[in-house]
C-alpha cells in the first residue's frame, strides 16, 4: 500500500476531547431539541441562534431528528449541530452520515462507547454513576453528560466527582433551569449545561419564535453577568 492509499487515521481521544471542549466552552448552553414538525426545523434553529444559542443538540426522540440534522447542516452551516438521544451503534452511524458534528447519549453501553472511539466525531456519553464514568474513563473519555442531573445528585454530585475524577468535566442536563444555571456553571468541572426551558412546547406549537429568541437571549445574558 502506498502512502496515498493509506486510510486517514482516526482522531485520537485527546483530539476528540479537545473538540468537545471547544464545542461546549463556546456553547455554554446546549438546548436539547426534539422536532415535532418538519416545518419547525429552520425557524426554531433561527430563533435560538438569534438569541445567541448557536450550538444545538437535535435528538432522535422523534421521526424528524435525522432529517433535522441533515437540513441544518446543509442550510445553516454557521451553526454547530450535534445529535442527541443516540442509543446504539446503528443510530450513531446514522447521525454521523447525516452530518452531526458531535454525538450525545443519555447513558452508556460498551457498544456505544466503542463506537465513539472508532468514529471521526466526538462523543459526549451520558452517565449518572461513578461506575459509568470509570467505564468511559478506561477507554479514554474525560468529558461526560450528567443525566438526569438533578435526580443524580446535581451540584453536590459534580463537586464530589472532582475528587476522584480530577481531569473530568461535565455537561449537566436534566433539571437545569434559569434559577440554578449560574450555580452549575460556577463549578470548575462544568463546561456547559443542557436544557429545554427555552423550548416551551406552547411557543413552538404556536410558532412563537420571538418568545424562543427572548428566552434564549435572557439565558445567555445570565452567563454574561
Amino acid at each position: 500500500m502506498t502512502t496515498l492509499e493509506r486510510p486517514t487515521p482516526l482522531p485520537t481521544m485527546t483530539d476528540k476531547i479537545a473538540r468537545i471542549d471547544a464545542i461546549c466552552d463556546q456553547a455554554r448552553i446546549l438546548p436539547v431539541i426534539t422536532i415535532a414538525r418538519e416545518a419547525d426545523i429552520l425557524p426554531l434553529a433561527d430563533a435560538l441562534a438569534a438569541g445567541g444559542i448557536r450550538t444545538l443538540e437535535v435528538t432522535l426522540r422523534s421521526e424528524h431528528g435525522l432529517k433535522a440534522i441533515k437540513v441544518l447542516r446543509e442550510q445553516r452551516p454557521q451553526l454547530c449541530i450535534g445529535a442527541g438521544t443516540v442509543l446504539d451503534r446503528a443510530q450513531f452511524e446514522a447521525v454521523e452520515a447525516a452530518g452531526a458534528q458531535f454525538v450525545v447519549t443519555p447513558g452508556v453501553t460498551r457498544e456505544i462507547l466503542q463506537a465513539g472511539v472508532e468514529s471521526d466525531i466526538p462523543l459526549l456519553p451520558g452517565i449518572s454513576t461513578p461506575s459509568e464514568i470509570m467505564m468511559g474513563y478506561a477507554l479514554g473519555y474525560r468529558r461526560f453528560k450528567l443525566f438526569p442531573a438533578e435526580i443524580s445528585g446535581g451540584i453536590a454530585a459534580i463537586k464530589a466527582y472532582a475528587g476522584p475524577f480530577a481531569d473530568v468535566r461535565f455537561c449537566p442536563t436534566g433539571g437545569v433551569r434559569p434559577d440554578n444555571l449560574l450555580s452549575y456553571m460556577g463549578l470548575p468541572n462544568v463546561m456547559c449545561v443542557g436544557g429545554t426551558w427555552m423550548l416551551d412546547s406552547g411557543w413552538i406549537k404556536n410558532g412563537d419564535w420571538a418568545a424562543v429568541e427572548k428566552c434564549s437571549a435572557e439565558a445567555m445574558a445570565l452567563l454574561e453577568g
